[in-house]
């Protein structure tokens, strides 16, 4: 997480929402849950986890529209004889209250496509289906949303990079411990939870802004098919090759995957701007 916001701050936030879609959390929760329970468990868990990734994209939705109207919101409210230094104060840093609601509108569209998903019986292939139309659907979606590069660095202090690694360390026990007395369909959905992602993408819309937030959200689906990879191959592998090389190999096909795959996503995200209404 720390290294998502260094690449952010020195690179820029298309590549720090690319790299979110890397297996970080979910890799950790599955591992964990295949460790406490059983790797059969995880295995049949990780089908929702792949289908779950749907919910995850419903979740950077939620939060991009979210965000979006609290900024309509504000600019309505918003004086026209404030002074330009209070201007670009309110457009390089959002408030708590805005990140709040942002985040709750994405939560409640991850909860709640979630639980759909849940009430299904899936196999690998469907389960696939889901994330792969949804990732196409936001590449559409998120076309339109401008890029943006990190201008003036905020300084991190050690308090605000502990909170977040202490969040993303909470949400992996809660669904790690949540796995223990829930069915393995549940337990792979909470698993999509962008873990590793969505405390990145609190911290970056507080201190960046919203805009900044955007072009991680808008990147993020790209990256997103490097987790359904994973997924994919702890479903296949975490029975017959175990949990350290089942984790092993699932990695090494994620990585291959984010070194080859963007440069194809980019050319369908183009094509699609060349032929969309202005």
């Amino acid at each position: 997480m720390i290294a998502l916001s260094l690449i952010a701050e020195q690179v820029s936030p298309r590549i720090a929402g690319l790299l979110s879609g890397y297996p970080l959390g979910t890799a950790i929760a599955l591992f964990f849950i295949g460790y406490e329970i059983s790797p059969e468990f995880a295995a049949e868990g990780a089908v929702y986890t792949l289908a779950g990734f749907a919910s995850t994209l419903m979740l950077t939705t939620g939060y991009l529209f979210g965000s979006r109207e609290l900024a309509r919101h504000s600019a309505v409210q918003h004086k026209p004889n404030s002074d330009m230094g209070k201007d670009s104060a309110q457009e390089s840093q959002a408030g708590w209250r805005a990140v709040i609601k942002a985040s709750l509108a994405g939560i409640g569209l991850f909860l709640l496509s979630g639980l759909v998903i849940q009430q299904f019986s899936l196999t690998l292939i469907t389960a696939a289906c889901l994330p792969a139309l949804a990732i196409l659907a936001c590449i559409w979606g998120y076309r339109h949303i401008p890029e943006t590069q990190v201008g003036q660095r905020v300084k991190m202090s050690f308090s605000v990079l502990m909170f977040r690694a202490l969040v993303a360390a909470g949400i992996v026990l809660v669904i790690t411990g949540a796995a223990h007395v829930v069915p393995a369909a549940t337990a792979g959905v909470l698993a999509a939870f962008p873990i590793s992602m969505f405390p990145f993408l609190v911290l970056m819309h507080r201190s960046y802004g919203a805009a900044k937030a955007h072009t991680i959200i808008k990147h993020y689906p790209t990256g997103l098919g490097s987790l359904m990879v994973y997924a994919t191959s702890v479903a296949c592998f975490y029975v017959s090759l175990g949990l350290l090389w089942g984790t092993l190999l699932a990695f090494a096909l994620a990585t291959v995957y984010l070194l080859i795959a963007p440069p194809y996503v980019d050319k369908l995200r183009h094509w699609l701007i060349a032929r969309s209404p202005a």
